[in-house]
């Protein structure tokens, strides 16, 4: 699964997502089809990688995938049955925070309806809202 290497603090504040992604990362960039968010919300790095793998098994051996987002941000957890107070809880997992507008997966390499299949799969498995793009000429 992924997660970070390192980071300069283990615990962050939940903090709020708000805005639309702008320029850095609306655009399939590196292939030829992308999934992208149209609702905000948070992926886990388990959602992350249970769609990469439906993806994955789809497709079979022809193309590539790329996967755009990565979850940065600790998500920390109080035991269950424990007080209140006494500090805040371990961190127990990654999410990486979603705008409207990020490209989450990008394809190459196979058809439009495969692709549009396995992103229809992927998506299935993932909290929130998705469509369906396809790289413009230009870009």
């Amino acid at each position: 699964m992924l997660q970070p290497a390192r980071r300069k603090y283990r615990k962050e504040q939940k903090g709020r997502n708000t805005g639309i992604s702008h320029s850095a990362g609306t655009n399939v960039s590196f292939g030829e089809f992308g999934l992208k968010a149209v609702a905000r919300g948070r992926i886990t790095a388990r959602q992350i990688e249970a769609a990469r793998r439906a993806m994955t098994r789809h497709i079979k051996r022809g193309g590539r995938i790329w996967i755009r987002v990565f979850p940065d941000k600790p998500i920390s957890n109080k035991p269950a049955e424990v007080r209140m107070g006494n500090g805040k809880g371990n961190p127990e997992y990654y999410v990486a925070e979603i705008r409207p507008g990020k490209v989450l997966y990008e394809m190459d390499g196979v058809g439009e309806e495969l692709a549009r299949e396995a992103f229809r799969l992927a998506a299935a498995k993932l909290p929130l809202a998705t469509t369906f793009v396809v790289r413009q000429v230009g870009q």
